[in-house]
């Protein structure tokens, strides 16, 4: 059985391990994966201790914590704001009870208005992730959770549409046909009702699922969207350098047994030059900031240049793509089918 104070132990012995390779400036840390609301609060602050001694982090510095509207009391949150965190992420899903029951998800929307509701007592800025694309529920269900922001003036909302994961209650009801998943075109309605409601709300749509008030970008999602390096710390944790993405071993013995012997249990992908281009480009169009074709000619040279421009014209003709100067980005009438115009302007169409 792995001890809590074992994992701990590792954890900072990992961040100190591998800052050695690591000079960059550090704009945001964040607390996900796994349960990160059973940290203890004088854990947080030795971990948070443990980075401040080993990098070198920015003045203004993003740190968010990720929970689930069940996991923080009161009492827990008001701890929390004594520590260097000042962001919180809420996995609130929807306000429909019926449908978090057929998502297993455990907490009710009770909780999740509690859990809001206690964390603006101790922070201005919270994050909120909201499902669409839920079977038996319509845009109705889905303007009163979008009614959330609007009550509460919440700073930042990420929406993801339901995708049914393998071995799972609701696709074993799906199989036996007790539960039908919405169509293409109703699952569409909702991401604009969603993208319409919001704008309206005067958030900004800076990336494909993400909406924020001014000034409250998630600068932990905007890194990954601009293809920043990061550092990933953990069981399972990711990091990506530029041109290498790597990951940790997701077992927790022996992650923990690597570590104590000054051995971190990585694996490796090394990005070609086609990776890295179809990278840039998914990741571009997804956000407010495009894709630059002067950046692919500088950085990829002629023939990904070419092949972008080539492709391109034909989403610009459909109003897809919107051009201004050397940057594309997806017009609204394409926002829903981001990923499959990215996938089309791929040197390599990948599946």
């Amino acid at each position: 059985m792995i001890l809590y104070q074992e994992m701990i132990n590792a954890i900072k012995k990992e961040i100190i391990l591998r800052s050695k390779n690591y000079n960059d400036e550090i704009e945001t840390i964040y607390f996900g994966g796994g349960t990160p609301s059973l940290l203890k609060i004088k854990d947080i602050d030795d971990i948070f201790l443990t980075i401040e001694n080993n990098y070198n982090l920015c003045n203004n510095i993003e740190i968010t914590i990720e929970a689930n509207p069940d996991d923080f009391s009161k009492e827990k949150l008001k701890s929390l704001s004594k520590t260097k965190i000042n962001r919180i992420s809420l996995g609130v899903q929807t306000l429909n009870d019926d449908a978090l029951k057929l998502m297993r998800r455990v907490h009710s929307s009770k909780q999740s208005i509690d859990s809001i509701e206690n964390s603006l007592l101790f922070f201005k800025n919270i994050s909120i992730d909201l499902i669409y694309g839920i079977p038996n529920l319509d845009t109705n269900s889905l303007d009163q959770d979008l009614r959330l922001s609007q009550y509460y003036d919440i700073k930042h909302i990420s929406t993801y549409a339901l995708t049914v994961e393998s071995n799972t209650l609701l696709e074993s009801q799906i199989n036996k046909n007790l539960v039908t998943m919405p169509q293409d075109d109703d699952v569409y309605k909702q991401y604009m009702y969603i993208n319409n409601f919001l704008t309206n709300e005067n958030y900004e749509n800076y990336e494909m699922n993400s909406y924020a008030k001014n000034g409250f970008y998630s600068r932990n999602n905007s890194g990954y969207w601009l293809r920043k390096k990061y550092v990933g710390i953990g069981p399972s944790a990711h990091s990506f350098d530029g041109f290498t993405r790597s990951w940790n071993i997701s077992n927790n013995s022996e992650y923990i047994k690597g570590v104590r012997c000054n051995k971190l249990n990585i694996k490796r992908e090394v990005l070609s030059k086609v990776d890295i281009y179809n990278e840039y480009v998914m990741t571009g169009l997804r956000t407010i900031w495009g894709v630059s074709s002067d950046y692919i000619s500088k950085n990829f040279g002629k023939n990904f240049y070419e092949h972008f421009m080539n492709r391109s014209q034909s989403y610009l003709k459909s109003n897809h793509l919107v051009k201004n100067g050397d940057l594309y980005t997806v017009s609204k009438k394409g926002k829903f089918l981001t990923d499959g115009i990215a996938a089309e302007l791929f040197l390599i169409k990948l599946k």
